[in-house]
């Protein structure tokens, strides 16, 4: 019974999550507790973060848009990366509430899109 209030607690699939695994460099394919799983790392902080085969965190495990869509961004791949909750969370308090013009905002918003293209795959 304990295992069934388990599995119906896990998140369902998450198609996003999915699609930036198989995009991003960082991420390969792990056995974790028996099973296989992609492992990558933080577009900020460069910790481990754990996705199962399906898109479903294993790890905390948040999407990140670069360019925020208050700001206009897109669900476009290439402005999709995958964030801790922690790195995500501080990103919006201290840049995205920022005035697009903001020379700061600016400068943060491009050094990550830069490091997005960097780690850019082609999906197979």
């Amino acid at each position: 019974m304990a295992r069934a209030r388990a599995s119906s607690a896990r998140k369902p699939p998450d198609s996003r999550v999915l699609a930036v695994v198989r995009t991003d460099a960082t991420f390969e394919r792990v056995t974790f507790r028996g099973a296989p799983a992609w492992q990558g790392r933080c577009l900020f902080c460069r910790k481990k973060l754990l996705v199962d085969e399906a898109g479903r965190p294993l790890s905390p495990v948040s999407v990140e848009h670069i360019v925020p869509r208050s700001k206009g961004g897109t669900d476009a791949l290439e402005n999709l990366a995958l964030a801790c909750p922690g790195c995500n969370h501080e990103k919006g308090r201290r840049h995205d509430k920022r005035d697009a013009s903001d020379a700061r905002a600016i400068e943060v918003t491009q050094a990550l899109l830069a490091e997005r293209k960097a780690r850019w795959r082609e999906p197979s």
